[in-house]
């Protein structure tokens, strides 16, 4: 009996020390899946719309530029048309003004006209006068004659102006009087040009504008020193005959000669042969 009731115990015990583990409860497993997908798809939804907005942010400021763009294009185009505008104003206002202003050229046309009428004249009287003075001096005497206004000087008629112009528009005058620009070779011609010009500024018959000094008539010039002004001329040498170069040269007021920028307006002196009658 005792032995029995042993092996009792000792199962008993067995059963109470290896009880099997608690089933897993499988709701808890299925709430878990019942909530992951809609936050996967909240979260994916949330980054799309993030995703989107930055997309829509770019997209905009490049709307917003595009039409600041295109504003300032119409902007242009309407400045362009308004010039237009004032342009064909201007033109009207111009031929307008020509057409009231026929009747003036014409006269303007006229006077021209008569202008060579006077020159022609003037050629007229200075022969006259040429003439003249071959009576008054018994024929003989008097070699030749200058216009009005020209000073006889040896052979030559020398003229001074009393207006200024650049040393191109000087020569151009001389030349369309049949004369150019003074070119005193002896002595006495310079002693006679220094003391008509009168200590003031008057273009001679000299450039450089080639590369070396020249006369007018395109006699090569020697360089004489004590004709000019102490060191000059100072800018020729060399240069590269542009508009800033002194390639001119004109009498300063002691008589003596400097380089000047040609474009410089300053009296001038012509001379001419003398007239034969």
């Amino acid at each position: 009996m005792t032995t029995t009731e042993y092996r009792d115990i000792e199962d008993d015990s067995s059963s109470f020390w290896n009880k099997e583990p608690a089933p897993v409860s499988l709701s808890a497993v299925s709430r878990f899946r019942r909530w992951l997908f809609p936050a996967l798809t909240a979260t994916f939804i949330l980054v799309l719309i993030i995703v989107l907005g930055a997309s829509n942010t770019q997209t905009s400021n490049r709307l917003w530029s595009l039409e600041k763009t295109v504003s300032n294009v119409n902007e242009s185009l309407s400045s362009v048309q308004q010039l237009a505008k004032d342009a064909a104003k201007d033109v009207n206002r111009l031929k307008f003004s020509v057409e009231n202003n026929k009747d003036q050229l014409i006269s303007v046309g006229e006077a021209l006209k008569q202008l060579s009428v006077v020159d022609s004249l003037s050629q007229t009287v200075a022969s006259l006068k040429c003439s003249l003075e071959r009576i008054i001096n018994n024929s003989s005497a008097v070699e030749g004659c200058c216009p009005l206004d020209w000073l006889p000087f040896g052979s030559s008629c020398y003229l001074f102006s009393k207006t200024s112009a650049s040393w191109p528009r000087a020569r151009d005058w001389c030349n369309g009087h049949e004369a150019h620009l003074v070119i005193p070779i002896t002595d006495e011609d310079w002693n006679f040009v220094i003391r008509q010009a009168g200590g003031v500024f008057h273009w001679v018959g000299l450039t450089d504008e080639k590369g070396e000094w020249e006369w007018v008539n395109q006699t090569p010039y020697v360089m004489n020193r004590r004709r000019w002004m102490p060191g000059q001329p100072d800018s020729w040498t060399g240069h590269g005959f542009g508009p800033g170069d002194e390639d001119c040269a004109h009498i300063h007021t002691d008589g003596r000669l400097n380089d000047l920028h040609c474009s410089t307006r300053l009296r001038y002196i012509c001379q001419k042969h003398r007239l034969r009658s």
